[in-house]
């Protein structure tokens, strides 16, 4: 499903002290003529075109009434700056002549400003004009010089101030002077495009060259010394629809040698460097993972863990000039208590912080770590233990990004209401500024009061989905947590069931994007399909197996994202072990594969190699993360089928994200040659002030757009074909901004990718377990099981080691023929002197009794001997 996420729009004015400085200012010379063909500079000033690309603040919704753009003030706001109409974006030249004009109406009558300023602080003013405006429609104009360039001037029309209620209507917006816009021409470099991080030596190696030859011609691949290692002949592709571009590809995946400095040299030109290495990726699941550390709210960033540059102190704990998230109220007309929601992670560009899209993350993040009980190639869990990252919570014995999700999952906890209340167990749907503020803005230098927004039934199936979640996988690393968990978990989903259709607003889009979402069966599907992974529960199957979405098609072209996640639920059951009846649980399974299948064929049908189709509805805000999404398919179809076809789709479909596409950019900050670094954030304002950091690496900018939803790109790259709909910028909000939505994906499939080390071959399992649970005592508070390995290689084994991981709380508590130890989920058991071989075709066996609270107990669905996996029987 297309997300349809609301803009996140800049602020005129902070507070009268900054936001309308005069320093500097001019309002230009009186002569100022400017000829009567002068280019127009203002988009859609007679609103033919709809509300796009105008904005608000602190005022009812934007809508078109008689071909005027109309607005509800409330009366009583204590500054003209207060509430806003306004467009970013506007080209401004110095020493060029400007006329701005507008018709103007105020019922029943308000004086209105006219402020053409930079878009940040200081908030320079190039030109004003003030207008008492009536219920009948006036006139103005104002002729002036620029006395500076500025590419992305705003106008804004200060509508606040009055003590009556208003309604404000604006037509004929114009200022015409200055140039034409220039064309805007992204630097592509050179016309080959590869993967500028690199290649896994036995996996795909794709690259893609824009050129007018129709035909095949010769290519090299060159050592960082010059010399030629490889060499064949290109496939012409024809004309791309994506990027309009006619292209050639090449595959030169038979060469397999690690090695640094390659390039790939064709058709008269040279790619960007990169490298061929089993170890590519390792670096990156921590990158992209220290996003999260990074977006942290309440709580001061530690420089010495993640640079210097980005040490921050806490935002929004009530530290002047925060009015803080420690107690904070509803919206008016909401609710009649205040809420404790601090922590969490800051959403994306804004201070704002959501619970849907917080829920998709913290999903992806805590799936990351559950995806290591039972995928081959993870090694347990290994490289997401304890101190593997840069968090202040490292040395506490429990698994880092199980320490990074918590922070989040500690947050959504808090959002929900409180036992007693009106909507009890329901969840808020979000919370954030009460207007919006301008770039860039330290969290802590925030002085917007904060709102609760009214409960919806999406957000609180997102906390009974993740709460589930958390139940379970923090059961063995702190029991009293993952009970709270599992409690909220089954109070929201109550309490959605009660109320199952109560939907965010696609209005309240002031201060923070609105995430409406009017169809929650999908929610209500994962909701059930995590509660039942936890808790084994008859009623949440009955639930599960009745909603429409657990035989329907989940797993769209376009992939998924926060708006969008029966897929979520459809993965799990997949590979979360569980107790769905056998045919059903390999139907489910069968549904990934089939789904990895048609991103595979979609990868074959693009000269890109991307999971994603060509057409300009396939480019939308954040396709980056879907992109991301489908590989997170593929990579999971080969955890279910060690099939290594979608491992290698997976592994391409990367390729895309970091480099190999029509603008020839990593959309990963520090990742490749050319890498984005300009994302849209206030936080990471680089851009505008350059004592401040650009993103930190690892991060994920939301990729090409064709709907161009922000007036910067919409100006720079009106006309753009799909592929070319990016620019990076930190006014491109729409095409450049940052998200934990997108980094969560970003992450799952960097875990993935460090796992696969040299993309070998996949080995043919020599070994097979069978796993029988005795049942459970007497009371129920454990259980008795006897693992049996048979060898079925033809080569004897001298000593072994078994491992696999419970889904949930259960500790062993003695065993025998076996040495047996356990650390956290995960269970090891070595061999005894006496049952250390075995032969072709023999086997052994080993038994425990173990402890367990209740809830879900399937047999593992991963056992390794020697470190390699098993058939089970």
């Amino acid at each position: 499903m297309t997300p349809s996420r609301r803009r996140r729009g800049r602020l005129a004015a902070l507070a009268a002290a900054t936001a309308l400085a005069l320093t500097g200012t001019t309002a230009g010379v009186a002569h100022a003529e400017v000829p009567p063909d002068a280019p127009e500079q203002i988009k859609n000033g007679d609103f033919g075109e709809g509300v796009a690309p105008w904005f608000s603040y602190g005022t009812g919704p934007l809508g078109v009434t008689d071909g005027r753009l109309c607005a509800t003030v409330p009366g009583g706001l204590a500054n003209p700056w207060d509430a806003a109409f306004g467009q970013d974006a506007v080209p401004l030249t110095a020493g060029a002549e400007y006329e701005l004009s507008f018709d103007v109406s105020a019922t029943p009558g308000a004086n209105v400003k006219a402020v053409l300023q930079l878009g940040a602080a200081p908030y320079t003013q190039y030109a004003n004009v003030d207008a008492a405006a009536t219920g009948a429609s006036q006139h103005f104009t104002k002729t002036f010089t620029a006395a500076e360039s500025n590419p992305s001037a705003q106008l804004v029309f200060q509508v606040g101030g009055a003590a009556a209620e208003q309604t404000i209507c604006l037509d004929n917006v114009s200022l015409r002077g200055g140039e034409p816009p220039e064309p805007y021409e992204p630097d592509t470099g050179p016309r080959v495009r590869v993967n500028q991080v690199g290649y896994l030596p036995g996996g795909p190696k794709n690259a893609t060259v824009v050129t007018e030859a129709t035909t095949p011609f010769a290519w090299q691949l060159r050592s960082a010394a010059g010399a030629v290692v490889a060499s064949g002949q290109s496939t012409p592709r024809g004309v791309d629809a994506a990027s309009g571009q006619n292209v050639q590809t090449i595959d030169f995946s038979a060469y397999r040698t690690p090695g640094t400095g390659y390039t790939l040299v064709a058709d008269g030109e040279t790619s960007h460097p990169f490298d061929i290495s089993g170890t590519l990726y390792d670096r990156l699941r921590s990158d992209a993972l220290q996003f999260f550390y990074i977006q942290r709210s309440g709580i001061a960033i530690d420089g010495d863990l993640v640079g210097e540059k980005y040490a921050r102190a806490a935002g929004h704990l009530g530290v002047a000039p925060n009015q803080g998230d420690t107690s904070v109220p509803c919206q008016p007309g909401v609710c009649d208590y205040s809420l404790d929601v601090r922590g969490g992670w800051y959403d994306a560009g804004d201070h704002g912080k959501y619970v849907v899209n917080g829920g998709i993350a913290t999903y992806q993040l805590l799936n990351t770590f559950e995806r290591t009980k039972t995928a081959a190639t993870a090694d347990g869990g290994a490289a997401l233990g304890d101190s593997t990252l840069r968090v202040p919570e490292r040395g506490n014995a429990v698994p880092d990004v199980l320490d990074e999700a918590r922070w989040e999952l500690e947050f959504l906890l808090r959002m929900q209401v409180p036992a007693g209340k009106p909507l009890a167990g329901m969840v808020h749907h979000k919370i954030h500024d009460r207007n919006w503020t301008g770039l860039p803005l330290d969290p802590a230098a925030d002085p917007q009061p904060r709102e609760l927004h009214p409960p919806s039934t999406a957000a609180t199936l997102n906390l009974a989905a993740v709460a589930a979640q958390c139940a379970r996988l923090f059961a063995p690393y702190d029991a009293a947590f993952a009970t709270r968990c599992g409690t909220a978990a089954k109070t929201a989903y109550a309490a959605a069931k009660a109320h199952p259709a109560i939907y965010a607003s696609p209005t309240d889009g002031t201060g923070g994007g609105a995430y409406d979402d009017a169809d929650v069966s999908d929610e209500f599907y994962w909701a059930a399909a995590e509660l039942f992974l936890t808790t084994g529960q008859a009623a949440y199957l009955t639930d599960l197996t009745a909603s429409k979405h657990h035989t329907g098609a989940v797993f769209g072209d376009r992939g998924f994202s926060w708006q969008g996640v029966a897929a979520l639920g459809r993965l799990g059951l997949a590979t979360v072990p569980n107790g769905l009846p056998t045919a059903d649980r390999n139907r489910v399974r069968a549904s990934v594969a089939a789904a990895a299948d048609r991103y595979l064929e979609i990868i074959a049908s693009q000269p890109y190699g991307l999971p994603m189709p060509d057409d300009k509805d396939s480019y939308f805000w954040g396709a980056n993360g879907n992109i991301a999404n489908n590989a997170v398919v593929l990579a999971t179809a080969f955890d279910l089928t060690r099939n290594a076809k979608y491992r290698d789709g997976a592994v391409q479909a990367a390729d895309y994200l970091f480099g190999r596409n029509a603008l020839n950019i990593s959309y990963v900050t520090g990742w490749g040659e050319h890498a984005a670094h300009n994302q849209h954030s206030r936080m990471f304002g680089n851009q505008f002030d350059p004592t401040l950091p650009n993103p930190p690496a690892g991060s994920l900018a939301g990729g090409a757009n064709a709907g161009l939803q922000d007036p910067f790109s919409a100006n720079k790259l009106a006309g753009c074909k799909p592929m070319f709909c990016y620019i990076d910028d930190i006014n491109s909000y729409s095409t450049n901004e940052v998200a934990i939505n997108w980094n969560s994906a970003l992450t799952w499939l960097a875990s993935f990718l460090a796992d696969q080390d040299d993309a070998a071959a996949v080995p043919a399992p020599t070994c097979s377990v069978s796993y029988d649970n005795y049942g459970t005592w007497h009371g129920g508070n454990g259980f008795t099981a006897q693992v049996t390995i048979r060898n079925t290689g033809t080569v004897a084994v001298n000593g072994w080691t078994a491992r696999f991981a419970f889904t949930g709380d259960q500790k062993v508590r003695e065993a025998w023929m076996a040495k047996v130890t356990q650390s956290g989920a995960t269970v090891t058991a070595k061999n005894e002197s006496y049952n250390a071989r075995i032969g072709p075709g023999g086997s052994t066996s080993f038994g425990f009794n173990a402890t367990t609270a209740g809830g879900a107990n399937p047999a593992p669905g991963l056992v390794t001997v020697n470190g390699s996996a098993c058939t089970l029987s």
